[in-house]
């Protein structure tokens, strides 16, 4: 039997398949925690929209009494109530008795602060707490909470989400007569093998999606080197510009990572059922890395560190057994 007839029958034979799934394995362990905070995020990011509604306060109003302080007045009262900031800018509400919008920076610190614009009191935070939280988490899933740096390790990440996901294929393969059993999850049988075949049949059943969730966030982590390998690929020329094949397939990487269906030919615009169950769907196809993660530590846990455990505990139970032997 050749090496390549082997692979395709018995691929657990094969030492580059073994190899292969060790890189798998460990490289799966190395950057789970990460690829379970990615995918976590951005499924919840989807709805980012109905969440910043959903944390948007009314404005705050106040009793109007005595005359209106302008803005020169008001910067006054913030510089006051804040020694040592100096105010950006000053955005008066819509009408009389809503509080001012002021924004104050001292060194790298921003402050953005409510005022009343009779007495110049301090009402509190411009930027409700919902609101924060949601920038927050963007700025966790973008950049990692670490700027530029952060959005960059992020691409680098995504590139090895990639690379899992290709192991993964080479790794899921269970030979010609046993392909079809490979992609559904056998209830009945043993913890590890049911945790095994669920590992396996996700894979499968996720990974044109997991590739594309990798491949477009590389993109979006370092969309300069995906630039300038497009434009090595179809360089520019007065010709092709807007309808370069290169520049259409970067936008669709970024479009379809967002899950943004709408307006691609489909009859779903604006909010609604349609744009709801779109969404959803979009939020349950990227928690598919994360199902990955916990699925392969699952798997893991049983086939090396059980494994281990147990011979550690048959060795000092040996041990044992010949210090009590006379």
């Amino acid at each position: 039997m050749t090496y390549g007839q082997r692979w395709i029958s018995q691929p657990r034979t094969a030492w580059l398949r073994n190899a292969i799934f060790q890189l798998h394995l460990w490289s799966g362990i190395g950057i789970g925690l990460y690829v379970l905070l990615a995918s976590v995020t951005g499924s919840v990011l989807v709805f980012s929209n109905e969440l910043y509604r959903a944390a948007t306060s009314d404005p705050i109003t106040v009793t109007e009494q005595g005359a209106r302080l302008n803005d020169e007045q008001l910067r006054g009262a913030a510089t006051r109530a804040y020694p040592g900031y100096t105010v950006l800018t000053t955005n008066q509400g819509r009408k009389p008795n809503q509080a001012v919008h002021i924004s104050l920076r001292r060194g790298s610190d921003l402050k953005h602060r409510l005022f009343d614009p009779y007495s110049g009191a301090d009402l509190g935070d411009a930027v409700p707490l919902g609101i924060w939280l949601v920038s927050k988490l963007i700025d966790l899933h973008d950049n990692l909470l670490a700027g530029r740096t952060g959005r960059t390790v992020n691409g680098a990440g995504a590139l090895l989400l990639v690379v899992l996901a290709l192991t993964g294929m080479v790794v899921w393969w269970p030979g010609v007569k046993a392909w079809r059993r490979s992609l559904t999850v056998r209830r009945h049988a043993g913890w590890q093998r049911f945790t095994w075949d669920l590992h396996s049949a996700m894979g499968f059943w996720s990974v044109g999606f997991i590739l594309l969730f990798g491949v477009s966030g590389a993109y979006l982590g370092n969309p300069g080197l995906f630039q300038n390998a497009a434009d090595w690929i179809e360089p520019p020329t007065d010709a092709n510009a807007g309808v370069r094949t290169v520049d259409r397939v970067i936008y669709w990487l970024a479009f379809l990572h967002f899950g943004r269906i709408n307006g691609i030919g489909i009859p779903c615009n604006g909010p609604g059922l349609c744009d709801s169950t779109t969404k959803s769907l979009w939020a349950v196809l990227g928690l598919a890395p994360a199902a990955m993660f916990v699925t392969g530590a699952m798997v893991w846990w049983n086939r090396v560190v059980r494994s281990r455990l147990g011979l550690s505990s048959r060795h000092s139970l040996a041990r044992t057994k010949t210090m009590r032997t006379p």
